[in-house]
């Protein structure tokens, strides 16, 4: 699908430059970006504090990037999982979760996924396309919740730092004042650790970070993570020291368990020895079965006491609860491998 290119997606900086180049005043770069990210007006002929001449010129230009999700499907749980078309043709999900006075939605940075987990849906799918910053606006703008969203965290499909300059680019436009104004505190954003990517990701942003972990060795971690092999959890834990999580920015772990894979004594021993010295949470999340796996899930009681050891070695642990995984939602099960046909 061929496309040309949107005005949404676009940061202050690049606005500007914009501006320059078509002989704008270099405060319609501002003008421009309260109609984009305050107003969600992305037609350059309605930004009506513009120079007619000038909102001929972008129109002509750029073409709209956003639209509506194409499909929902909704949980007995109340979530609700979207899916979005691209504009490569691709399609992508997220997951809007309801809980009490809080709404998360979990949003999609790639089309796919190339990590290739061997407990994760997605994972399978391989990578279809990397998302631009539009694209990944798009599932929060284009929400029909947006109003009472309440936090964002990038554990949709793909690897955000596989994609790192559209997801910098997502971010500051988040988390900006000229852009949408959310506290960095509102967002996460995990990875599985691409190391090379992490430390511009630490530097560049403030909002927090989840580190997908799920096995504490390496040879073990290499069998369900082959980024293992290029990127050792120690290295990603070794960069996370050199950083300050004692304040408003967090890190977290996440752990999906597998019954009899990653939740012996001996794991939480090397977890504890790993993560020591790191102010840290560990949140534990139940594995969800998909097609031709080999793993199985543990029972409650079994999670209960994962977390409790880990709790009782000083590490605060947590069990994340399962949402949507009747439809497909809950962690690990995104997948759009067979919505080519849509």
């Amino acid at each position: 699908m061929a496309h040309q290119e949107s005005l949404y997606g676009k940061t202050s900086d690049q606005l500007a430059a914009l501006c320059g180049e078509l002989g704008m005043p270099r405060f319609a770069a501002r003008q421009i970006a309260r109609w984009l990210y305050v107003r969600h007006t992305e037609d350059p002929l309605r930004m009506t504090d513009i120079a007619a001449v000038h909102r001929q010129r972008l129109a002509e230009r750029f073409s709209p990037a956003l639209s509506a999700p194409v499909r929902v499907t909704e949980s007995a749980d109340g979530t609700k999982k979207y899916l979005f078309r691209t504009f490569g043709g691709h399609y992508v999900e997220s997951a809007y979760i309801p809980d009490g006075e809080r709404a998360t939605l979990c949003v999609s940075s790639q089309a796919g996924c190339r990590m290739g987990c061997r407990f994760c849906a997605t994972g399978r799918q391989g990578l279809q396309q990397s998302l631009s910053a539009a694209e990944i606006l798009n599932q929060v703008v284009s929400l029909p919740e947006r109003e009472k969203l309440t936090n964002l965290v990038f554990m949709g499909m793909g690897e955000p730092l596989d994609n790192t300059g559209e997801v910098l680019r997502a971010l500051e436009i988040l988390t900006s004042e000229w852009g949408f104004g959310w506290s960095p505190t509102r967002i996460t954003l995990s990875t599985s650790g691409v190391v090379p990517e992490l430390r511009r990701f630490l530097d560049a942003t403030k909002v927090h970070l989840a580190v997908s972990l799920h096995n504490p060795f390496r040879e073990e971690r290499m069998e369900i993570m082959p980024v293992e092999r290029a990127w050792p959890i120690a290295e990603v834990v070794a960069i996370l020291r050199e950083y300050d999580f004692t304040h408003q920015r967090r890190v977290s772990f996440e752990y999906i368990v597998m019954s009899g894979l990653n939740d012996s004594p001996r794991h939480i021993r090397e977890l504890t020895r790993l993560l020591n010295g790191i102010k840290c949470r560990i949140n534990l999340i139940r594995f969800h079965r998909i097609p031709g796996s080999p793993y199985f899930s543990p029972n409650d009681e079994a999670m209960v006491r994962f977390r409790d050891a880990l709790t009782a070695r000083g590490i605060q642990t947590t069990i994340r609860a399962s949402r949507g995984e009747d439809i497909q939602a809950a962690c690990g099960l995104l997948s759009t491998r067979e919505n080519s046909g849509i």
